[in-house]
């Protein structure tokens, strides 16, 4: 039985689509059987840098989703539901176990894909360290029952584990990917129909098309990327005919591209200042509440977004369509501190506030923030650097602040996943430090929950719970803008910013 159609999982339309999006919910290609007939290859600019040499299990893991080169055992569908990948069916056995039947494929090394290699593959998520994103509530046993069929069991029910395996973390490699030392390589162990076939560092990448892809052959012959860092350049990139495609245009460069190379893209991305619970001078709720009190969000709209954004009312933006008519309102914050209860406490501390520059607006907006606590009485100092270069010390707890910008249905598409690994006592994003009883029950409850519209009404419970804290302080939506030469077309246009290319993606 296919389980596509299933209750929950057809419903669960969680954020806006655009046609042509997401995968097909059926498998193969227009493209099935046939020669790539495109022109040359595609020359993408990319902005984060790799981390961990695009292992799975870092925010890399998006790059092997947007470049079409990992697959996992389902992909996310055009309905935000979970759609066929390298399962090709399933069905629910009981409240805890799941039954994959596998489709015929081949991983890029040339091997076959099997239950055997996918069980490995989800082990070797399940024992890294840190953990995905993705795993940080959810334990899974996987079992091959035979070549072609995979069992998955989870400690408690989780009603949306089709769509979880959909996540770029998950994405199923060939066995020589996993070194014995928890290195993960997928350099020509992919299953998509882009290879990788050459890693320069966190500069370059170069990709083939993979000929034996099972649901057919790309169009374009190979993917040419460049990471560029700075938004201004990889605008001017796009302006001089260097690259075809440009992700994340700065909002000051939009309007100084042609119109028909500007693409604007509702997202569920959400900026928000994060405040460390965990160290320095924000595990005092009063100070907390105070820098709540004093950032105003609105006010970057348009003096740093160029109106590409709307102030944020919570976690949750207008992406996310039924958010707004759930929310809950917050109750029980703690008294914020006035301005000379701020400067007394904070006597002799800075407020260490960190931002990074791949996305051009942070560093503009920690500083109109960093003028605003000011004014409330703190003593602010930036941290300003590219994002891989600090990811560690964030999760270390080495800043006070950090101006944030989270996709937040990114990992699954469910934002139970978000909320687990980002505000969970023990989730593997907590770059917050929360250790919080009450958020950590109303995420629990959440994650059980079955019927959608009660599940997503728990999710807004647990959005409250959360900004109770003030470990947290959403400060604008915004509106991505995607840079695409004209003479390219089949570009996904993805407000979860998890697809970019894919097998019908071509130069003209």
């Amino acid at each position: 039985m296919r389980t596509t159609s299933r209750g929950l999982l057809a419903a669960l339309a969680l954020g806006p689509l655009l046609t042509g999006c997401f995968v097909s919910d059926e498998g193969g290609s227009a493209t099935d059987g046939a020669e790539g007939s495109g022109g040359g290859r595609l020359r993408v600019a990319l902005a984060v840098p790799p981390v961990q040499a695009l292992s799975p299990y870092s925010n890399d893991a998006t790059v092997l989703s947007k470049l079409s080169v990992a697959e996992g055992l389902t992909a996310l569908g055009k309905e935000g539901a979970a759609a066929p990948a390298l399962a090709k069916s399933w069905k629910q056995v009981n409240a805890t176990t799941w039954a994959f039947e596998l489709r015929k494929a081949t991983f890029q090394d040339g091997t076959e894909v099997t239950a055997e290699s996918v069980v490995n593959a989800l082990d070797q998520a399940g024992k890294a360290e840190p953990k995905p994103r993705v795993l940080s509530d959810v334990t899974l046993t996987a079992k091959a029952d035979d070549a072609d069929t995979v069992t998955i069991t989870t400690k408690a029910a989780d009603p949306v584990l089709p769509l979880r395996l959909a996540s770029p973390a998950l994405g199923i490699l060939a066995p020589k990917a996993y070194a014995k030392d928890g290195t993960v390589s997928p350099v020509g162990t992919g299953t998509g129909p882009f290879e990788i076939t050459k890693l320069t560092g966190k500069s370059k990448a170069a990709l083939d098309r993979f000929d034996d892809h099972w649901g057919g052959k790309a169009k374009a012959p190979g993917v040419d990327v460049t990471w560029i860092a700075d938004g201004t350049a990889r605008a001017n990139a796009l302006r001089g005919g260097d690259v075809d495609i440009a992700e994340w245009i700065p909002t000051a460069q939009a309007k100084l591209l042609d119109k028909d190379t500007r693409h604007e893209v509702p997202s569920v991305r959400t900026d928000s200042l994060v405040l460390n619970t965990g160290s320095g001078i924000f595990p005092d709720a009063s100070l907390r509440a105070a820098a709540r009190e004093a950032v105003d969000g609105g006010a970057l709209v348009d003096s740093v977004f160029g109106g590409y954004a709307d102030p944020a009312q919570g976690l949750f933006g207008p992406a996310v369509p039924w958010a707004d008519d759930n929310r809950v309102a917050v109750s029980g914050r703690a008294p914020a501190a006035t301005s000379a209860d701020v400067k007394a406490k904070t006597k002799g501390k800075t407020l260490r506030l960190a931002t990074y520059t791949n996305r051009a607006e942070l560093p503009e907006a920690a500083t109109v923030l960093q003028q605003q606590l000011e004014k409330a009485g703190f003593t602010v100092k930036q941290d300003v650097r590219e994002y891989t270069q600090m990811e560690a010390d964030l999760l270390a707890g080495k800043y006070d602040a950090l101006v944030f910008s989270r996709v937040t249905l990114l990992d699954t598409g469910d934002a139970v996943a978000y909320l687990a690994s980002d505000y969970t006592s023990d989730g593997v994003y907590n770059i917050a430090g929360l250790k919080d009883p009450k958020a950590d029950q109303a995420i629990k409850s959440a994650a059980g929950e079955g019927d959608t519209e009660r599940r997503q009404q728990k999710i807004m419970r647990a959005e409250a719970e959360i900004l109770r804290t003030d470990a947290v302080v959403p400060l604008v939506y915004e509106k991505v803008v995607q840079g695409i030469a004209t003479d390219v077309e089949g570009v996904l246009l993805d407000p979860r910013e998890r697809s970019l290319v894919d097998v019908d993606t071509r130069v003209k």
